[in-house]
């Protein structure tokens, strides 16, 4: 059956107390509406429809792409009224209406939702609460059926005793949506268009209204302010964590890891506390993430060792290889296979071949490093003039003593070697020794400076 999906997403979120539109608020890196829009798309909808109000065009921005249909809410009187602005000319058999800010709803359960919706029957989710307090209430007749949802404000106070809450989001039959949408009143506390008063009219038309529960309650819950998003931000993680610990890794400690992207695993992987994966990431088996580790966009391949304190960005490390502790490796590095990079080294788009080393305090960028080479401590490639950057080019056995500047471009060919405190600004041929410093005087006599009494 076709479907189409309405998300409302106009809201000003005042309680966010923020000039962000309150959809844009991130959860785990990523947008509430992005979240949602993503799950969205799982469910290969004919179209997506967004509804914006607040903030519009930032929404537009961050969010537009060419499956997505904005319609725009210049009022904002109720979520009837909302789905109204997107309800005309709706060309399917089913329409699932979403909400912007409730980023956790599961594609499982909304696949169970929409299995529900036939000609003669919506399908509405509810929630089963220990305090429904603002949620609408769902109101059963003796029958056991769904009669209608009263909103929390309109409730009396026997309907405010009812546990079973309405989470707004509900799948109708598309050619029903836009005469009931006609049919809606604002005669309620609110003087507002409520999408809730489509069951009622459902109901009056002789259709039966099914329902459905999500398996987590954090699924249907919303954030309209900063506590609510630091509680969907902490459940986000704990359920990534979760996965990640059925999927073979060892957590430290799951309540000190945080995803932020999409994160692909091998078996026996072991990350440590105080982790942050961002964007995406591949993890093949074995490797171990120290703590305090912020790794982004990278693959780390079979054995990988990441010690404490690193931070990955676009980074490549190979099969064996290791880096830090307090390693930063930047866009377009790559340790091949047992290479090491250790502590306070800095590299960017530089390859180090294999069991090649860096061992501490140095700056490699825009550099190739042959298999086996050594580079001593405070080196750095002087890759860059002020306008344009240069190569640096290091064979196979290179050793690089310690305190060298390699002024690029420059190429030091298989076995070559400088002394430790060179600036090297010529090719060295292969297995040659470059010495580029000046010679030392012993200057006898010599009076070192007293400090002068104050006057």
């Amino acid at each position: 059956m076709s479907l189409q999906v309405i998300v409302l997403a106009a809201g000003q979120g005042t309680r966010m107390r923020s000039a962000l539109p309150k959809v844009l608020h991130p959860v785990a890196g990523k947008s509430m509406l992005g979240h949602v829009l993503d799950t969205a798309r799982l469910l290969s909808p004919d179209a997506i429809r967004v509804v914006i109000g607040h903030g519009a065009e930032r929404v537009r921005e961050q969010c537009g792409a060419t499956d997505i249909a904005f319609f725009h809410q210049a009022e904002q009187l109720g979520t009837g009224h909302a789905v109204a602005q997107a309800a005309d000319d709706l060309q399917a058999e089913r329409v699932l209406i979403l909400y912007g800010d409730v980023p956790l709803i599961e594609v499982e359960t909304l696949e169970r939702l929409l299995a529900q919706v036939s000609a003669e029957q919506i399908a509405l989710l509810t929630v089963e609460l220990d305090d429904p307090t603002g949620y609408g209430r769902i109101v059963r007749g003796d029958d056991g059926q769904v009669r209608a949802i009263v909103e929390h404000k309109d409730a009396s106070a026997e309907q405010r005793l009812i546990r079973e809450g309405n989470t707004g989001i509900l799948a109708v039959p598309g050619d029903r949506l836009a005469g009931w949408l006609q049919r809606l009143s604002n005669d309620n506390a609110q003087g507002e268009y409520y999408l809730t008063d489509v069951i009622a009219l459902a109901v009056a038309d002789g259709l039966r209204v099914a329902t459905e529960q999500p398996q987590d309650p954090f699924e249907v819950q919303g954030a309209n302010d900063r506590i609510q998003l630091a509680q969907l931000e902490r459940h986000y993680q704990q359920r990534v964590a979760r996965r990640l610990m059925a999927q073979g890794v060892t957590l430290r400690d799951p309540a000190r890891l945080d995803v932020r992207g999409e994160v692909t695993v091998g078996r026996d992987v072991l990350i440590d506390v105080n982790v942050v994966l961002e964007g995406r990431v591949v993890i093949e088996d074995e490797v171990q993430i120290g703590p305090n580790c912020v790794i982004r966009d990278c693959v780390l391949r079979r054995g990988a060792v990441i010690k404490a304190s690193s931070h990955l960005e676009g980074a490549e490390v190979g099969e064996g290889a290791d880096c830090g502790p307090f390693a930063r490796l930047r866009p377009g590095a790559v340790l091949e296979a047992r290479a090491h990079v250790g502590n306070f080294v800095e590299v960017k788009n530089a390859r180090l071949g294999e069991g090649a080393k860096a061992g501490h305090l140095s700056y490699l960028g825009d550099a190739s490093i042959g298999a086996r080479s050594n580079i001593g401590a405070g080196t750095i490639t002087c890759n860059y003039d002020g306008a344009n950057k240069y190569r640096t080019e290091l064979g196979e056995d290179v050793f690089v003593g310690s305190n060298s500047a390699l002024v690029a471009p420059v190429t030091l060919g298989a076995g070559a070697t400088t002394a430790a405190g060179s600036v090297i600004t010529g090719d060295v041929p292969a297995g040659n020794l470059a010495v580029g410093r000046a010679r030392q005087r012993n200057i006898e006599g010599w009076q070192r400076p007293v400090k002068k009494k104050p006057v």
